[in-house]
């Protein structure tokens, strides 16, 4: 599955989530990852997640059954320029 996800962490655990999602998915924004997961996959980021975060922390995943599906467009500076062209 295609998945879009961002966090709002305090900024003492913030390396730690940036750490995490960066194993799993793309970089493209501050605290914004993009790429595609297994259903498996997603469970473990979401478990790892959860031992990182703590009362006022959040984590909101957008997810697709395929990247196609989706239309993105970046006004102004795309911050991680993705080349999936091979």
């Amino acid at each position: 599955m295609y998945v879009i996800l961002m966090y709002d962490i305090n900024e003492k655990r913030v390396g730690k989530m940036l750490k995490l999602c960066r194993r799993y998915l793309h970089w493209i924004q501050n605290s914004v990852f993009e790429g595609e997961l297994t259903d498996v996959q997603l469970k473990r980021l979401k478990s790892e997640a959860k031992g990182i975060m703590e009362d006022a922390d959040s984590l909101i995943i957008f997810k697709s059954k395929d990247e196609r599906w989706l239309d993105k467009e970046v006004v102004g500076d795309e911050k991680n320029k993705i080349d999936n062209f091979l």
